[in-house]
């Protein structure tokens, strides 16, 4: 599978290959926070999968845990290519 996507002003551009390592649902705290919503769907891609194609200068990131690295555009604020970088369990809040 080969997939194309842009933030919502398109000055980011990325380019997924393959399949999803995994795809779901979260409603954690830091998920409900990022998503600005009670649950938050995903997919979860290998590192090697996702490659910015345009605007690699218009991300900005945070790491709000040391798991997870949350990007964004800094034109339109877009979420893009959230990174974990290890698994992690459930948080104990969550539900």
């Amino acid at each position: 599978m080969n997939l194309k996507g842009k933030c919502f002003c398109g000055a980011v551009e990325l380019s997924l290959t393959g399949e999803p390592a995994a795809m779901g649902y979260c409603h954690c705290a830091s998920c409900r926070h990022w998503s600005a919503g009670p649950i938050n769907a995903f997919s979860l891609w290998d590192p090697g999968a996702v490659k910015v194609t345009k605007g690699e200068e218009h991300l900005a990131a945070f790491n709000r845990t040391e798991n997870s690295r949350r990007r964004w555009c800094t034109r339109c604020g877009d979420r893009r290519s959230p990174r974990r970088t290890r698994r992690r369990a459930p948080s104990p809040g969550a539900r």
